[in-house]
C-alpha cells in the first residue's frame, strides 16, 4: 500500500451544486475526471465529511461525486417517511441524470449500507463498492438487542416521536458540545474532532424540519440486512473497518469474511486505532487503500 498524503481542504472550496429530485433540493459536488466514484455519507453527516478524501481521489484520476442525502447537509429536510430504500432510489436517479456509466459507490456507516443496496438492486449502474464501517441497518432489530435494552430503545423511540419530548431530546442531541462528546466516543484520535467537524453536523441540524427528519429516521424500519444483500452482489467489494468502532464493531466484518469464503470478490482491511469514521480520522490510510484497490481492479 502506498500512503497518500492528506490534503486539508475546506468544504468552502467545493463547488456546491443543486439537483432537484422529486421536487426536493439535493446538494452535491463533483471534482476531477475519469472513472466515476460516488461518495455516500453516514447518519447526520454530509459532503463535508469527505473533505479529506474528495481531492485526493480526484487527483488520483477519478471523477468524484458526493451528495448530501435527502434530509441531511444542504439538501432539503423533506417531511417524508425516510428509509434506506428512498436513499437508494435517489442515488439511482442521480446516476441516471449525471453519471450514466458504471460507478464505484463508496459509503460510510448508513451510507455503506445504502451503497450495498444500490449494488444489489441496481447492479447495472455499479462497477464495485467500498464499504467503510458499514451499518447493519438504519435502526437496531429487536433480536440484536438484549431484553433490557429492547425496553430502553422502545421507550426512547416513544419519547422521540412525542411532539413535546421529541423536540426536547433533539434540541439536546444537536448541541455542539453534545455532538463533540458523541464524536469523542467514536473517534480514537480526539484531535480529529475539530470545530469544523462539529459544525458540519451542527449547522444542518438547525435547519427547519431537521427534528422531523431525525424522528422519522430514528423510528424507521432497519431495512435489508447486509447478509440478505450479499448473495445478490456480483461486483468486487473493498470492506474497510476501523477496528475500535464501538457503534458498528469489527465483528460485523464476519459476514464479509464468510462471503469471501463463499467465492465473492471481497478484500477486507481492518484499520487499527481507528473508529467509526476512518476516512476522516486516518484519511491517508483509507485514501491509499481505496486507490490501491481501484488500481488492482482496473476493470472495475
Amino acid at each position: 500500500m502506498t500512503l497518500v498524503p492528506e490534503q486539508q481542504v475546506s468544504t468552502a472550496q467545493f463547488e456546491k451544486l443543486i439537483w432537484v429530485w422529486r421536487s426536493h433540493k439535493i446538494q452535491y459536488t463533483v471534482m476531477g475526471t475519469g472513472q466515476p466514484l460516488v461518495l455516500v455519507h453516514g447518519f447526520g453527516a454530509s459532503i463535508g465529511h469527505w473533505r479529506k478524501n474528495i481531492p485526493v481521489l480526484a487527483n488520483a484520476g477519478y471523477q468524484v461525486f458526493a451528495l448530501d442525502l435527502l434530509g441531511f447537509g444542504g439538501s432539503d429536510k423533506a417531511p417524508i417517511d425516510y428509509s434506506t430504500e428512498v436513499w437508494a432510489e435517489l442515488l439511482k436517479d442521480f446516476w441516471t441524470e449525471h453519471i450514466q456509466q458504471p460507478a464505484v459507490f463508496i459509503g460510510n456507516s448508513i451510507g455503506a449500507l445504502v451503497s450495498l443496496i444500490v449494488m444489489a438492486e441496481y447492479p447495472e449502474i455499479t462497477a464495485g463498492g467500498v464499504l467503510i464501517n458499514s451499518a447493519g441497518g438504519l435502526s437496531h432489530r429487536p433480536h440484536e438487542l438484549n431484553p433490557p435494552l429492547r425496553v430502553v430503545m422502545a421507550a426512547f423511540n416513544r419519547f422521540v416521536r412525542s411532539h413535546i419530548t421529541g423536540k426536547l431530546i433533539f434540541n439536546r442531541i444537536r448541541q455542539r458540545e453534545q455532538i463533540r462528546r458523541t464524536l469523542y466516543q467514536v473517534y480514537c484520535d480526539r484531535t480529529a474532532v475539530t470545530d469544523e467537524l462539529v459544525d458540519l453536523i451542527y449547522t444542518p441540524a438547525c435547519d427547519p424540519g431537521a427534528q422531523k427528519v431525525f424522528t422519522s429516521i430514528i423510528s424507521a424500519p432497519p431495512g435489508p440486512a447486509p447478509q440478505e444483500l450479499l448473495p445478490k452482489i456480483n461486483r468486487p467489494l473493498l470492506v474497510i473497518w476501523g477496528a475500535e468502532d464501538p457503534w458498528t464493531p469489527i465483528t460485523g466484518a464476519k459476514i464479509y469474511e464468510q462471503a469471501l469464503t463463499d467465492g465473492k470478490d471481497i478484500k477486507i482491511v481492518p484499520i487499527p486505532n481507528a473508529g467509526h469514521c476512518p476516512h476522516d480520522e486516518v484519511p491517508h490510510i483509507v485514501n491509499a487503500e481505496i486507490i490501491d484497490w481501484l488500481g488492482q481492479k482496473s476493470g472495475v
